[in-house]
């Protein structure tokens, strides 16, 4: 039994269950496998990901990648939280595949996170990686640490947004995003 399925025979024994009735005889090693895949993004690099998807254009124009779906697991309480994340930047002679960019949240959201962190870590990359002009980024998402323990409250919902670059400094740039994510 590797380390993290005897970790979670001991939390299952801790909280007052037999890890070898039936039912849960495989649990352990079910979980660990399962935990493993949720944290994903510790085992990936930015360049893998990329895999040299990086283009010369002359567009110049908004490039939106709306409704990317998110999950990822909250560090506080290791529950899960998930939603969506648009993504927006102003290519400056380098246009990103289009698939990097949903990979690119996945990268960092399939680590412990917060929220707030995962906003800025996903702005910030897109930025490094095309050096664009600007880039938004914008996430709403659920968190189970709210909806199924705590304050228990299953309407809740938390958007966060970081704009970099030009969607920062020019007003006209953020309020286009914002109009275009609402088509």
């Amino acid at each position: 039994m590797e380390p993290l399925e005897q970790l979670y025979s001991q939390i299952i024994t801790q909280i007052g269950e037999d890890p070898t009735r039936e039912g849960l005889a495989s649990t352990p090693r079910r979980a660990a496998k399962a935990l493993h895949f949720l944290t994903r993004g510790y085992q990936q690099n930015m360049d893998e990901v990329i895999n040299g998807a990086l283009f010369s254009s002359s567009m110049n124009e908004m490039v939106i990648v709306k409704n990317i779906e998110l999950y990822s697991l909250c560090e506080h309480h290791l529950l899960p939280f998930f939603g969506r994340c648009h993504v927006a930047y102003l290519p400056r002679g380098t246009v990103i595949g289009l698939s990097k960019i949903p990979r690119i949240v996945d990268l960092f959201a399939r680590r412990l996170q917060i929220q707030e962190q995962l906003t800025k870590e996903i702005a910030d990359c897109i930025l490094e990686v095309t050096q664009a002009a600007g880039v938004g980024v914008i996430i709403e998402a659920q968190h189970l640490c709210m909806m199924m323990r705590g304050v228990e409250k299953q309407n809740s919902s938390m958007t966060t947004s970081v704009m970099l670059g030009t969607f920062r400094d020019d007003s006209r740039t953020r309020s286009e995003f914002l109009h275009l994510l609402t088509r």
